[in-house]
């Protein structure tokens, strides 16, 4: 007599991280963007982590998702001290309440000590997720930027190998793109890893970057888990 063990695999489901604005930005275009990226997640089933911001193209993406997938397609990781700036509140309220989130319009919210643990959750994330997974920058400021820049960085030295994209909305990225250019020409990034940041033009072209992405081979490959 024979026995079977039957194996019940969960499937990990594909986690995008999205950097972007607490502001809206001056032209419509920005906010359109925001809103068809989150129309691409769902579509395909893919949940989104963010920096928890109820604002701005933060808000815009996080709010058209939970509208479509529901609340447990998003989580918002935010700092303690930006909570009263990129999420909607009354300055002049002594509630300590004021600035909760409506779940059932955001999703999870998560408040964090710092930025450097708002970052590490958040790529945390996305690499436990499953295939399809990835970096996401929409347009946005200094904090967007250095969002984009850090996780690149963290590609380039093996500590992840998640797809990252820079969402190119009307030519915002155009700067950022030029100067990789530029640093490989002056010798500053080596041409094999040039590739490690990818542009696209449209949600869907974010999608397939997402699916089609393939490791530079520049990368460092170092190993982060020897103590």
């Amino acid at each position: 007599m024979t026995s079977s063990t039957t194996t019940t695999t969960t499937t990990r489901q594909p986690v995008v991280c999205v950097f972007c604005g607490a502001s809206k930005g001056t032209s419509p275009v920005h906010l359109a963007a925001a809103r068809s990226l989150a129309q691409v997640l769902h579509a395909n089933k893919i949940k989104l982590v963010y920096g928890g911001g109820t604002v701005g193209l933060m808000g815009e993406v996080a709010r058209t998702l939970v509208s479509l997938s529901g609340p447990n397609s998003v989580h918002g990781i935010i700092p303690q001290p930006l909570v009263k700036y990129e999420q909607n509140h009354d300055p002049t309220s002594d509630d300590p309440n004021a600035h909760t989130i409506d779940s059932s319009i955001y999703g999870q919210t998560t408040i964090v000590p710092d930025m450097h643990t708002r970052k590490q959750m958040m790529a945390k994330e996305v690499i436990e997720g499953g295939p399809g997974g990835g970096f996401v920058a929409l347009s946005g400021g200094y904090g967007t930027l250095e969002e984009l820049m850090e996780i690149t960085t963290w590609n380039q030295l093996g500590i992840h190998s998640m797809p990252v994209i820079a969402f190119n909305v009307d030519g915002y990225w155009n700067g950022l793109l030029d100067w990789v250019k530029t640093a490989v020409t002056a010798g500053f990034i080596a041409p094999n890893s040039a590739g490690i940041l990818v542009e696209a033009l449209d949600a869907e072209e974010v999608l397939t970057c997402l699916k089609e992405y393939q490791s530079a081979e520049g990368r460092f490959n170092l190993n982060w888990d020897e103590k």
